[in-house]
């Protein structure tokens, strides 16, 4: 069971970028699913949730408005688009799927860059 999440790169503050959470081995459509995010010297922030319908989504307080967290069942795939980057949103970015209570499946990381 693997998640992989991908999509990230350096980008310009203002810029947009999609990225990607994908299963092997795990129907995602069974499972919650979230974004976190560590910048370098921070700890692990919230940033998004969905449950496994896709009709409820959480976000983080300094990504409202600015990111969304759409998932297609069907494709076995989660995203994550963020619009208006900020360079504080410099972190990776990791995909996790929920078991009651916990995100207990995390994918690999990819790193997001915000140039100011």
């Amino acid at each position: 069971v693997q998640l992989q999440a991908s999509g990230g790169g350096l980008v310009q503050a203002g810029g947009s970028l999609r990225l990607s959470c994908k299963s092997s081995g795990l129907p995602l459509g069974n499972y919650p699913m979230g974004w976190f995010r560590q910048a370098p010297g921070k700890d692990r922030e919230f940033v998004a949730s969905i449950n496994r319908s896709g009709v409820r989504k959480d976000y983080g307080d300094s990504v409202k408005g600015r990111f969304t967290i759409p998932r297609n069942n069907a494709e076995n795939t989660m995203y994550l688009q963020m619009n208006g980057l900020y360079p504080e949103d410099t972190a990776v970015y990791y995909c996790a799927a929920k078991r009651g209570s916990e995100y207990h499946i995390w994918g690999q990381g990819t790193l997001v860059t915000v140039s100011s």
